[in-house]
């Protein structure tokens, strides 16, 4: 059951960091390099998502 919170709050986060991402992309006067942080974040969640469903294939 752990898992399957812990993935809920990963789904939360990385469509957190999608709205925010999308949010960053509509103004102009946002820093790149922040844009770039705030993807490099939604790719590790994405990962860690793809790891913690094969881990739970895999038990």
């Amino acid at each position: 059951m752990a898992i399957e919170s812990h993935l809920a709050e990963l789904e939360r986060r990385h469509q957190a960091l999608e709205q925010e991402i999308s949010e960053a992309l509509s103004h102009p006067s946002t820093d790149g390099l922040k844009i770039v942080e705030l993807k490099r974040r939604k790719l590790q969640v994405k990962d860690e998502i793809a790891r913690l469903k094969q881990e739970a294939i895999i038990h």
